[in-house]
């Protein structure tokens, strides 16, 4: 089947599907808009196999735009909307993009780094009624073909384009609403943009289930956003660290009373154990979902239950329904018990690999699995414990040091917002460990206060050199920190 028939078969004509602060769209609006960018493909010359980009913010545009594409059996390519205009244009060059689907407001900042051959749709495609209702489902379809491509946010070179099949979304989606137990009553705060795997696995799960996702304008003003939650009753929450480590320490999040959240989802990267807990304090009402993906995998990989959290509290838990996940050592077998591997994962979510890149292919995909790159251990019950991934350990004193079991320890200091630790040259230590922090305002925490804490909590390798203090730390698209970046600035 189609993937674009699959999200949008269940969801009733009159039931809401889209929020915004200011209007509602159903259903119906949603299958109307699709058939009319639909006809706008058709009509531009847009065939199956096709490449067509998007780029906007969360919208009825966005959305409408990325299931014509995929139903037009073209590929969706969506791009980050804070791409310099110089690399929005060497992407489209990478992609081979024929068209894109742009926001006005975007149109006007990019327009003159967009390639002259490159055709351009706005808004405009969805005014009037579609000549023709959206066509029933092609019969035999493959559903093996490319749906979209999903860029990886690369920092020091181009970025590598994920393919993803109409299967793997299928699959992902199918594998999600299960273990989260999603129903058409759902109303999802939308902050991630949908341009992000993450963010498209919450716009692919609530379409299908016949639910509701509000759409967040951004993720720097929460007061807003927690305004519009309380607003619109939202009855879920998602978000990576970073979204949380802002939330629970640097706005009003844990004051609020917002009855009708009953479920919030984390991945996009290890959130401490201190904001896990401050997290379940917050929103005792709620359901707290840790879960692991990859871009590669789709989206999901893992997830810990909420039922789970005290006892397996760090734990990322085990693979998600029809997804396998086990702890590799070199050698290709399952460690034992405490001892780190690297985390494969088997099952029909996983992309067939990247465009144009046969010989990481041959190591990233091997028969049919995915090599993460993210070392972990596991315990007696097969629980996965992330240590850190394969480029992030720092070796300091000849010892491996895990740089998020150092963030996990500066985080405890309730006025610490936001840290990274990072490994840099040292005659004495091989690798010096410095710790990038970002403090709350006002907040009168020195470097000797952060290192004293340190030297109490950790072992004496593991204790950071010296303590930056930042306004905000580097992050790309999605949200997570680039450590490349602090790697870069501790060398200039």
């Amino acid at each position: 089947m189609n993937i674009s028939d699959y999200l949008i078969q269940f969801g009733d004509e009159d039931a809401v599907a889209l929020i915004t602060a200011k209007e509602e769209f159903t259903y119906r609006d949603l299958r109307q808009a699709t058939g009319s960018a639909l006809d706008a493909f058709h009509s531009a010359g847009f065939v199956s196999g096709d490449r067509i980009g998007i780029l906007g913010g969360n919208s009825l545009f966005w959305v409408s735009s990325y299931l014509a594409a995929m139903k037009l059996g073209a590929i969706a390519v969506p791009f980050a909307t804070k791409l310099p205009p110089h690399e929005l244009a060497q992407q489209i060059e990478q992609t081979g993009c024929r068209g894109i689907c742009i926001d006005k407001r975007l149109h006007k900042k990019v327009s003159l780094e967009l390639p002259h051959s490159l055709m351009i749709m706005d808004e405009g495609i969805l005014t009037g009624t579609p000549l023709h209702p959206l066509p029933d489902d092609e019969p035999g379809f493959d559903e093996h073909h490319d749906a979209a491509w999903m860029l990886t946010s690369g920092t020091t070179s181009k970025p590598r384009v994920v393919r993803i099949t109409h299967a793997n979304i299928r699959s992902n989606t199918d594998s999600i609403i299960r273990y989260l137990g999603l129903t058409g009553a759902e109303r999802m705060m939308s902050i991630l943009p949908f341009y992000y795997c993450f963010g498209t696995s919450l716009l692919h799960t609530h379409l299908r289930v016949g639910g509701s996702l509000v759409l967040g304008d951004t993720l720097g003003f929460p007061e807003k956003v927690l305004d519009l939650m309380a607003e619109k009753n939202c009855t879920g929450f998602a978000g990576v660290p970073t979204t949380f480590q802002m939330y629970l320490r640097n706005s009003t999040f844990p004051q609020r009373t917002l009855p009708d959240l009953r479920q919030i989802q984390q991945a996009g990267g290890k959130l401490s154990n201190i904001l896990i807990e401050e997290l379940v304090q917050c929103c005792p009402q709620a359901k707290v979902y840790i879960m692991y993906g990859q871009t590669e995998a789709t989206a999901r990989l893992s997830y810990l239950p909420p039922d789970d959290l005290n006892l397996k509290r760090g734990s990322v838990g085990r693979g998600i329904p029809d997804v396998t996940l086990k702890v590799l050592n070199e050698a290709g077998e399952e460690v034992k018990t405490g001892e780190v591997g690297e985390i494969v994962a088997w099952g029909e979510n996983i992309s067939p690999g990247y465009l144009d890149e046969p010989e990481i292919n041959v190591e990233k995909f091997v028969q049919g699995s995915l090599h993460t790159g993210d070392m972990a251990t596991t315990d007696e019950e097969g629980y996965i414990y992330i240590v850190d991934r394969k480029s992030d350990f720092i070796k300091s004193y000849g010892n491996r040091v895990s740089s998020q079991e150092v963030e996990a320890c500066i985080m405890e200091l309730k006025e610490v917002v936001a840290t990274a630790v990072i490994g840099i040259s040292d005659l004495l230590r091989g690798e010096a460990i410095r710790a990038y922090v970002v403090l709350r305002s006002n907040s009168k925490l020195d470097e000797a206060a952060i290192l004293n804490h340190c030297m109490k909590r950790l072992a004496r390798y593991m204790v950071p050199r010296d303590v930056v203090f930042a306004q905000s730390l580097p992050v790309n698209q999605h949200g997570k920190v680039i450590k490349s970046e602090l790697r870069k600035m501790a060398i200039a």
